[in-house]
């Protein structure tokens, strides 16, 4: 497929990813084990074919758009977060699973990254691996990791988080620790599963992941530069 404009191929791409996220959503509605942004990111792959569109030419001119829009959108988790009911929650044991969570989501993997005798820049990028792509890159760039690998790993690690949690959370009836669990470990990716499953769990989850990015934006760069990594 070929377009006369730069325009038009932008226009496409946009209309091509929304309608692929709006059946992916209907989906999700009526089969509720399908994760939908597993569901969506197929979809694309499907239109992309069956169109003929190379997908270079469709990430060259849909990434701008998405990446000016993702950080908008982190700013937006602030609506459900006003939303919350702080009422009785138990704010102190809240806060010390949120940095418990930070700790382990950032040195678990760059241990494991270390223990396989990967290079420095990718135990550096797995850093950023429990954050959302906005706040990852952000940290990434301070503590000089590669921008490209640290956001494939993110984007890996919350589509595999996104796709498991339904099967792991069976069993599990508070939608607030499977909000919280969602944005904690599969950021953005996890908030959006969240809120398939219930409001609750998606302002929980969109908690997560604004307080795990905080905190690990703050002390991840200070640990790297004190241990000299």
């Amino acid at each position: 497929m070929n377009f006369d404009s730069v325009f038009m191929a932008t226009l496409a791409a946009v209309l091509l990813t929304l309608v692929a996220h709006v059946t992916a959503r209907i989906l999700a509605r009526k089969l509720s084990w399908l994760p939908m942004v597993i569901t969506a990111l197929v979809l694309v792959l499907i239109f992309l074919f069956i169109l003929q569109w190379d997908y270079d030419n469709y990430y060259s001119v849909a990434k701008p758009v998405f990446d000016h829009l993702l950080g908008y959108v982190t700013v937006l988790l602030a609506v459900p977060l006003a939303a919350m009911n702080f009422k009785g929650l138990p704010v102190k044991k809240l806060s010390l699973i949120v940095v418990f969570a930070s700790a382990i989501g950032a040195l678990l993997p760059m241990s494991l990254a270390y223990l396989f005798s990967l290079s420095h820049d990718t135990i550096l990028a797995f850093a950023t691996r429990s954050v959302t792509t906005p706040i990852g890159l952000s940290v990434a760039d301070l503590i000089n990791a590669p921008l490209a690998l640290a956001n494939l790993i993110i984007i890996v690690s919350g589509l595999i988080g996104g796709a498991v949690a339904r099967f792991l959370f069976r069993g599990i009836n508070d939608d607030r620790a499977k909000g919280l669990a969602l944005g904690l470990a599969a950021h953005a990716f996890g908030t959006v599963e969240a809120w398939q499953i219930s409001h609750t769990a998606g302002r929980y989850a969109a908690f997560g992941l604004a307080v795990n990015g905080i905190v690990t934006a703050i002390w991840v760069p200070i640990f790297i530069s004190a241990m000299n990594i």
